[in-house]
């Protein structure tokens, strides 16, 4: 596995009024409701990030599974300071760098990439799926582990029942089960995909579990990187 350092790139916001404004020019860029990916082809990546606060530390993974039998193909980490301070809504900004970095430092193409956030389903419409889809020009969703500030009805108890992520009348996303009777998760297109895509995609990397396989693995493999990191501190 490699492990690379993080380096914020060039001319990164600094400031809330500037990553606003980032937001706003790039929005216009997602691309919603192109087909991605069918279910179990190719590969599928999942993103994830941790964080030490205390050393302003960020570790990101990067997790290639094959799309049909979810075993490992290829993963990667990256290390580094924290690019952007913690605020609600701009949370994309702290961590594209690192996941960009790690995404970069894979052996091979990501296929679709699962992100542990929010796609359009954002106060802005451009969460962190969107903004990484956007700036790699790979196809992107989020899957999210709550709501955030959005409505929806709880879906039927069977896996694979699903309800509308409201904004007022606007769908976002959708409440998705994916295990009988467990809490479903919120799924949202981030870039080059659909929502019926996306909730496809989630329920095929989901044969045991609540949350996606890509999730879990990447969850795994960034608090270890940085777990690491710290150790080297």
């Amino acid at each position: 596995m490699t492990t690379v350092t993080v380096r914020t790139p060039a001319g990164w916001p600094t400031t809330e009024d500037e990553a606003r404004a980032v937001q706003d020019e790039l929005r216009a860029r997602v691309r919603a409701g192109a087909s991605g990916p069918p279910p179990g082809t190719g590969v599928v990546t999942g993103v994830d990030v941790a964080y030490d606060d205390e050393r302003d530390l960020v570790a990101a993974a990067a997790v290639v599974l094959d799309a049909a039998t979810l075993d490992v193909v290829a993963e990667a980490t990256a290390v580094g300071g924290v690019a952007f301070p913690y605020v609600p809504g701009l949370l994309a900004f702290r961590e594209i760098p690192a996941v960009r970095a790690a995404l970069d430092a894979l052996p091979c193409p990501p296929g679709l990439v699962v992100c542990d956030g929010y796609g359009l389903a954002h106060p802005r419409r451009f969460g962190l799926a969107s903004h990484l889809g956007v700036l790699t020009g790979l196809a992107t969703i989020g899957v999210a582990k709550n709501p955030f500030v959005f409505t929806y009805d709880d879906p039927g108890a069977p896996r694979g029942s699903a309800s509308p992520l409201l904004a007022g009348t606007e769908e976002v996303g959708r409440a998705l089960r994916t295990q009988d009777g467990v809490k479903p998760v919120f799924v949202s297109v981030g870039h080059r995909t659909d929502l019926d895509d996306a909730c496809a995609q989630v329920l095929a990397l989901t044969p045991r579990h609540r949350l996606p396989e890509t999730t879990r693995r990447a969850d795994g493999l960034c608090r270890r990187a940085l777990q690491d990191a710290i150790t080297r501190h």
